[in-house]
């Protein structure tokens, strides 16, 4: 029973293919584009106008430099809300649950603003290893802590996302065998579980959104450092 549970985050295949290509391919399909008319119906100006507003709070802090980001991480933010809302419904699979998809996000983003701050200001972008006003017998000591929290950036990136999501589905999967079990033997119980498994359904769905914010906002504070 215990393996059992860990059964839905395997990447499923169809006549050995991985369908996880299929997973990532389908959020795009689902979007609505706009239209030639001028005036659009209400869920694609709904759309544009979070679009909008996330875009905006998103690249506030960001100078001019940092703007030229904006269609890659507004992409990201929405591809990564979606992966996450579908993988909630019944028989599907999540591919965000990978820690080798998140990783795969994490460290290219990570490592391209490293390599726009080494460009464009390499004396400030080495600056952030050394705070200012250290003592001298703690330079060598805190330039390697330094180095050690900037590789640590993309894992800790990918572990949180992996691990929020795999741990509310665990979750889900859990109560929801409490439920069914305990159905024939306390209906009254089952009920009260049913209940918090409505609850936690919607606090992972507030989960699914919230995870894709902080990855998407993480990037753009290593990018605000390194523009």
């Amino acid at each position: 029973m215990t393996l059992s549970f860990f059964d839905q985050f395997m990447s499923p295949t169809y006549l050995g293919i991985p369908l996880i290509a299929v997973a990532l391919t389908l959020p795009w399909i689902l979007f609505p584009t706009p239209s030639a008319r001028w005036l659009n119906n209400r869920l694609i100006t709904l759309q544009g106008w979070f679009i909008n507003r996330f875009t905006q709070q998103l690249l506030l802090p960001l100078n001019l430099g940092g703007h030229k980001w904006a269609v890659m991480l507004t992409s990201l933010m929405l591809f990564l809300i979606t992966l996450n809302m579908l993988g909630l419904l019944p028989y599907t699979f999540t591919p965000t649950t990978q820690l080798s998809l998140n990783m795969g996000l994490a460290v290219p983003l990570w490592l391209a603003t490293v390599i726009i701050g080494m460009r464009n200001q390499p004396t400030a972008a080495l600056g952030h290893l050394l705070p200012e006003g250290t003592p001298v017998p703690l330079i060598p000591v805190l330039i390697i802590i330094e180095t050690i929290s900037l590789f640590i950036r993309p894992l800790a990136l990918g572990v949180r996302l992996t691990a929020n999501l795999t741990a509310g589905h665990l979750l889900i999967q859990l109560i929801a065998t409490a439920a069914f079990v305990l159905l024939p033997m306390m209906p009254t119980v089952a009920v009260l579980t049913s209940i918090v498994l409505f609850l936690l359904t919607l606090l992972e769905i507030a989960v699914a959104m919230i995870q894709a914010y902080v990855f998407v906002l993480l990037l753009s504070l290593y990018l605000q450092e390194n523009v």
